[in-house]
């Protein structure tokens, strides 16, 4: 009798932290024949190490699915909530129903298959450093875009993370429609904004 293999679907979001910009999450069921090696917690590669994974896990994975959460929907249900979704539309996107869902970090979303939270899952299970390495990857491609239409505040450095720089740049050009107006950040600026044209804070 020819046994179905147990599958196994890693899970990851990357992008919580910026003040702009979706955020994006992946899920990864691996060709346990198809060994990739060299995966890591994405953050722990260079640029180079990632893009090349990306390649190959897209190449060889059985399954994987790449979704996001928007600024409006971070906006209104906040980050941790938003992750959360991008992760339930990534797992549920995939073409292959897994046998479980093992999900970076210390709590999993509502899914239809039986799913288990591993903190630091990214460095500790292979199906999940793949899901951190695409959507890692799938994320800094959309902040390298959206620097094509905003190149005043260096989206191609930060990537929307609340560097100085880009503090700084919100501060100076203002707020745009890609930016997360419930972080604290972003508020303040709006506020600066707001009195410094006069009008009633």
């Amino acid at each position: 009798m020819h046994t179905q293999p147990y599958l196994i679907a890693g899970v990851d979001e990357v992008g919580r932290g910026p003040l702009a910009g979706s955020v994006v999450a992946a899920a990864v069921i691996l060709n346990p024949a198809k060994r990739i090696e060299g995966l890591l917690d994405s953050k722990l590669l260079t640029e180079a190490a990632r893009e090349r994974l990306d390649v190959e896990i897209r190449a060889h994975a059985l399954s994987y699915c790449i979704a996001e959460a928007s600024v409006e929907e971070i906006d209104t249900i906040n980050i941790l909530h938003a992750s959360m979704l991008a992760m339930q539309r990534a797992i549920e996107g995939l073409n292959i129903q897994p046998n479980i869902a093992l999900i970076d970090g210390n709590r999993c979303p509502e899914i239809d298959c039986p799913s288990t939270a591993i903190v630091k899952g990214d460095q500790r299970v292979q199906a999940i450093s793949a899901a951190s390495i695409i959507a890692k990857v799938s994320r800094d491609n959309a902040m390298m875009d959206l620097h094509e239409q905003y190149p005043e505040y260096g989206f191609d450095s930060h990537k929307g993370y609340p560097t100085a720089q880009h503090r700084q740049a919100i501060l100076d050009h203002g707020v745009i429609d890609l930016h997360r107006r419930s972080f604290k950040p972003v508020k303040e600026a709006l506020a600066k904004a707001r009195q410094h044209e006069g009008a009633p804070v």
